[in-house]
């Protein structure tokens, strides 16, 4: 199995920002066959040191998360990314 996750830092952080995020990941859920699992999850303490989202993802090998990465749904959820956030950490690693 390889997990995907990326931690969001919004540029605007308001209500409208961190739902319209939300929703276009979320949305991905079933629209992608080799996307597994998706989690979204949102920040609750606001501290300086924090992300405002994180996206869990999980697939059955590299392959299917090198498929999801170019597949024509993440790609409008990537410009959306690109335009709301001020930055974006990602770690990708396999399990047994």
């Amino acid at each position: 199995m390889v997990k995907h996750i990326v931690m969001f830092k919004l540029k605007n952080r308001t209500p409208e920002t961190v739902n319209q995020l939300k929703e276009s990941l979320s949305g991905m859920e079933g629209r992608i066959e080799t996307l597994r699992h998706l989690e979204v999850g949102e920040d609750f303490k606001h501290s300086e040191r924090s992300c405002d989202l994180v996206l869990i993802t999980h697939f059955d090998n590299r392959e299917g998360l090198s498929t999801y990465s170019s597949h024509p749904v993440h790609q409008p959820v990537l410009e959306l990314v690109r335009s709301l956030c001020s930055q974006t950490w990602v770690v990708d690693f396999e399990l047994p």
